[in-house]
């Protein structure tokens, strides 16, 4: 592929993903503010307990065979169709078995309620694997404008599903069916979008071929997984279901924000990387472009939210989520740095190295748990651990550079130019807005100010300092047709 005509593949689909990625974030923002003014932490806790069972099924199902198809130049038929029957049959497998676990899983967390809610959450990744292989079709062939539109429809249904049942009296139940109809919308527009279709010429082989690549994935997905909800056992375990809905609720807004960038890395990231694998001289340029990208747009949304978290929690949900909004302006440090971690994790993953992003997100998981554990047993609070959680994922990216300079060449320095200026700006925008506005009462005004005055703060230095990645980001914006 020509240099302009990857330059242009990668721009659309950074444009759509980070557009679609930010309707569904307005989207499912406003659903999760009236989900919000009509459930408890309670009843939030309950679905929150329950997640990390339904994401380790579904990245079981899945198998990693997403990346694997991606990572190949011309998937064939005889793949695709491989990999459907492999996944359809993963999942109905696992939706049998956490069936007659779901009893056990709820004695785990003394909560009897569960068993029904975890059966029919559960539906959700058995309804997902019917359509792994269009969704990596979709993202083999860069169709971010399609999957877009999925992803759009899915959060507008779901989310009217979800408020209406809560709105109705059914609680904790709205949750969850928003979740399962998600899922159930996207699978049925991605066929609609796909123009591949199976078989009944059943062949495992071309499966279990690609496995050797996939299942360092999926072990890397499941530790991942693990990682990220974490929290979500050990609190729901030993500190309840409130305490659990306080940080499952901060947690989500700060995934939310995460996500809009995130999405937009993931979307094109490792289809665009693979394309110039063969030249390492553009490889790093290619990667350079986009870790300034992810950094001059991920830096001011989320340290940003971080700013305006207890005033926007307050407004969105009144009192009893006071505490959220304290865990959330932490975990946006975290969030502002996550889609950098995504990036490197495409990088090795291009590289045909999937072997180190499974051994990074592994050891990363294991400090991850063995930390939390060990300060729950020494009595500390969630505070000290949140603190920890977000210095040891922040600190991670370390490792991540390290193995990033032995894969390509990625020098330390050359980092430090692409992520610290962005990273400073951002800090010393939000201080000055802080330092103005803290005497402002009103919180809605107080808000709104803040945002305001460090957009404009923010794009001002940006442009004055002619900062080249807004300068391109802007004409292409306002030169497309």
């Amino acid at each position: 592929m020509s240099e302009k005509s990857l330059k242009e593949r990668t721009a659309r689909g950074l444009l759509w993903g980070g557009m679609s990625n930010g309707i569904m974030q307005l989207l499912g923002a406003l659903f999760g503010l009236a989900l919000m003014r009509l459930l408890t932490p309670a009843d939030w806790g309950k679905v929150y307990m329950l997640n990390i069972f339904a994401a380790l099924a579904s990245t079981l199902q899945e198998s990693g065979f997403i990346a694997a198809l991606c990572n190949k130049k011309e998937p064939t038929d005889h793949e695709y169709n491989a990999v459907f029957w492999f996944n359809l049959i993963v999942s109905g497998s696992l939706y049998i078995i956490l069936w007659f676990l779901a009893p056990l899983i709820a004695k785990f967390y003394n909560d009897p309620d569960l068993i029904p809610l975890a059966r029919f959450l559960f539906l959700g990744f058995l309804l997902s694997g019917l359509g792994t292989v269009q969704r990596a079709y979709l993202f083999g062939h860069l169709m971010v404008r399609e999957t877009s539109i999925c992803g759009i429809t899915a959060m507008l249904v779901s989310g009217a599903v979800g408020v209406s049942m809560a709105w109705c009296g059914f609680a904790h139940w709205g949750i969850v069916a928003q979740s399962v109809m998600f899922v159930l919308v996207v699978q049925l527009m991605n066929w609609y979008y796909s123009s591949w279709r199976p078989s009944l010429h059943i062949d495992l082989r071309p499966a279990w071929e690609m496995f050797n690549f996939s299942s360092k994935l999926l072990i890397t997905n499941v530790f991942n997984i693990l990682n990220n909800h974490a929290f979500s056992v050990l609190l729901g375990k030993y500190f309840g279901n409130s305490q659990a809905g306080i940080y499952g609720t901060a947690r989500k807004w700060d995934d939310m924000a995460a996500g809009t960038i995130n999405g937009m890395v993931t979307a094109v990231a490792q289809p665009t990387l693979a394309q110039v694998a063969d030249d390492n001289g553009r490889y790093v340029q290619v990667f350079r472009k986009m870790l300034r990208f992810v950094c001059f747009i991920s830096f001011p949304a989320l340290l940003g939210l971080g700013m305006i978290a207890q005033e926007f929690i307050l407004l969105a949900g009144g009192e009893k989520w006071a505490e959220s909004g304290r865990i959330l302006s932490l975990l946006c440090i975290h969030g502002a740095f996550f889609p950098i971690t995504t990036l490197y994790s495409n990088l090795t993953i291009s590289r045909g190295h999937s072997s180190v992003n499974m051994g990074c997100t592994i050891g990363q998981c294991l400090v991850v748990w063995v930390g939390l554990i060990l300060l729950y047993l020494n009595g500390y609070s969630m505070l000290p651990m949140v603190i920890f959680f977000i210095m040891l994922n922040v600190g991670w990216l370390c490792i991540w550079q390290w193995w990033a300079k032995r894969l390509i060449g990625l020098r330390w320095h050359w980092v430090a130019l692409d992520i610290l200026p962005f990273l400073f700006f951002t800090i010393g925008v939000l201080a000055i807005t802080w330092w103005i506005t803290q005497t402002i009462d009103n919180l809605w005004l107080l808000m709104i100010s803040r945002i305001v005055l460090a957009v404009v703060l923010y794009t001002s230095i940006m442009w004055i300092s002619r900062a080249k990645i807004m300068r391109e980001t802007m004409d292409y914006i306002l030169h497309k047709k």
